[in-house]
């Protein structure tokens, strides 16, 4: 495991400041707030990301009763005992006039849950609609006296074009007003293709420009990036395919629909044998440049910038993670 000060350098050089809080995101699984027996499971799903779900998965009849289960569930669940890395809880849009609801609902709870999950965000308006609704149900001292972090969905194609906006203000309310900050950005297929009228495909063609698009804003913000759905839980062989394609484009993660799909994906957005030996090689030479205090370095015929010592560092914080 890497030290602690070691960390705390190697995120100082790279410009990041809670680099040591990594949270892998490889598999993001939905549960159904409203369906009991599949909240029952929690505990022992062994997705990176369980979703406890009150938006697309839940019936509008259902609402009421997945928001108080919800709710009993984020205080009921053992953390620290649960298979997944993160219990993150998915409330409805801005866009739907159910927010307030949710939030009024889940703040009944004491506990948080580990990430608040907003879909949807297609402005940066919607990002003030957000923050006066957590503040008014939550309020300050809960937000800023937390590590709640906090996940966005980009899901149309005024959001897409907005989003470098969209996340910059996103990440000044934390800077700025204590808000939750945030930690990754997921990539809506579905509403995308439906705003702007695109039909779906097993190849994902629909979605190359956008994918490549969302990717490429995560990233400039140093923010993970996690994938479509594939939508066909049978074609595992598609999944596998569609994983590794988002891998390679530099995708942190991918959302999933079925249990049977987490080990797949996982295993796709773990990085092969040899990217975890370039990062654990990587950190070693920066480690011994700095107690020499050496500036800038080559590294296999490669000069070191913050970029490539932040991913050596993000790869080797998840293995750590994943593997404990």
């Amino acid at each position: 495991m890497l030290p602690k000060t070691l960390i705390r350098n190697i995120s100082q050089f790279a410009g990041v400041r809670d680099a040591a809080k990594y949270v892998p995101r490889r598999a993001l699984l939905y549960v159904p707030a409203s369906n009991q027996k599949m909240l029952d499971k929690v505990p022992l799903l062994q997705a990176d990301s369980v979703v406890l779900e009150l938006e697309d998965g839940v019936a509008l009849t259902a609402k009421a009763d997945a928001r108080v289960r919800a709710a009993t569930a984020l205080d009921k669940l053992p953390y620290h005992t649960l298979a997944c890395q993160e219990l993150g809880l998915r409330v409805n849009s801005v866009s739907s006039g159910l927010l307030e609801d949710d939030i009024i609902a889940v703040s009944k709870a004491e506990k948080l849950p580990q990430a608040f999950m907003i879909p949807k965000v297609d402005s940066p308006e919607d990002l003030v609609t957000i923050y006066n609704i957590f503040r008014e149900h939550y309020g300050d001292e809960r937000i800023t006296n937390t590590n709640t972090r906090l996940v966005i969905w980009i899901e149309s194609a005024r959001a897409l074009l907005d989003m470098p906006r969209i996340l910059s203000s996103t990440l000044n309310l934390h800077k700025q007003a204590g808000f939750f900050k945030l930690d990754a950005v997921v990539f809506g297929s579905d509403d995308f293709c439906a705003d702007i009228g695109a039909t779906r495909s097993s190849h994902g063609t629909e979605t190359l420009f956008a994918r490549q698009k969302f990717v490429t804003c995560c990233k400039a913000f140093q923010l993970q990036a996690i994938d479509s759905v594939y939508i066909d839980i049978k074609d595992l062989d598609g999944l596998r395919r569609q994983s590794t394609e988002g891998r390679l484009w530099g995708f942190t993660g991918k959302q999933v629909i079925h249990p049977s799909q987490v080990p797949i994906v996982q295993e796709q957005f773990l990085p092969p044998k040899e990217k975890i030996e370039w990062a654990q090689e990587l950190v070693h030479a920066y480690s011994e440049h700095e107690s020499l205090g050496k500036g800038a370095f080559q590294f296999r015929g490669q000069m070191i910038d913050r970029p490539l010592l932040l991913q050596a560092l993000n790869i080797i914080q998840l293995v750590e993670r994943v593997q404990n």
